[in-house]
């Protein structure tokens, strides 16, 4: 921490390396900023939520495992609670700070709010390139046509969301096919039970807003059984 690698001595007869070189830092940096992901990671953070909360916590690292060989990922958690309150947090770049977040919300009862997720990631995808959209949540109580209506404007931006929903609720089913068809996404039950099915469901997914869907077609090569269920919705 204290000491510092000695800086090599400047080539002779070069008086320019200084500021060239400084270009170039400057160059490779923007151009490995650019190659990364950005997710938007949202949660249903109602009351009934906490167990798989908690689960979804634990495992959110695999994000940022997943893709890190691609170039790395930038994930912004949203969740909703309570009476209408909806957050979005700041993009992180490690499952350390996007656990450190997730460990300071506690669920709290309330109604769903995916329109209000849906909203706000037309709004970040059109200040900003967004790979994807992950939702967990296991429950749909708003009007359906007006989450089509939004999820078709997020298709037409090339945002697909990948709907992961908890349980068999008939109406959540529904909205969160409907979701992802419309956007272009996929998309897949879990159970609480086995929180490795989850793990890899959101592996696939933020492997997919890094690498497209040729990653996809990558991992499903490789035998991953959550890419392929992924690619085989996707459009």
């Amino acid at each position: 921490m204290g000491e510092h690698s000695p800086k090599p001595p400047a080539a002779q007869g070069s008086a320019q390396s200084g500021p060239i070189d400084a270009f170039l830092d400057k160059a490779k940096n923007v151009a490995a900023s650019a190659s990364r992901g950005r997710l938007i990671f949202a949660l249903d953070a109602t009351m009934s939520r906490q167990p798989t909360w908690d689960m979804a916590q634990s495992i959110q690292g695999e994000m940022f495992r997943t893709t890190a060989a691609q170039g790395g990922l930038d994930v912004q958690l949203v969740y909703f609670r309570g009476f209408g309150e909806c957050r979005a947090s700041r993009f992180v770049s490690g499952g350390e700070g996007l656990g450190a977040l997730m460990s300071r919300i506690a669920c709290r009862g309330g109604r769903t709010q995916i329109g209000k997720v849906l909203r706000h990631a037309l709004d970040e995808s059109r200040a900003g390139r967004v790979g994807a959209l992950i939702y967990v949540g296991d429950a749909m109580e708003e009007r359906l046509d007006a989450l089509a209506a939004t999820a078709g404007e997020l298709g037409l931006l090339g945002v697909k969301a990948f709907m992961f929903q908890e349980g068999q609720d008939s109406a959540a089913q529904q909205a969160y096919r409907e979701i992802a068809r419309l956007t272009g996404g996929a998309y897949a039950a879990f159970d609480a039970t086995a929180p490795q099915r989850l793990a890899e469901l959101l592996a696939a997914a933020a492997a997919y807003a890094v690498g497209g869907r040729r990653e996809l077609e990558r991992r499903a090569d490789e035998g991953e059984g959550a890419a392929r269920l992924l690619l085989s919705q996707i459009g």
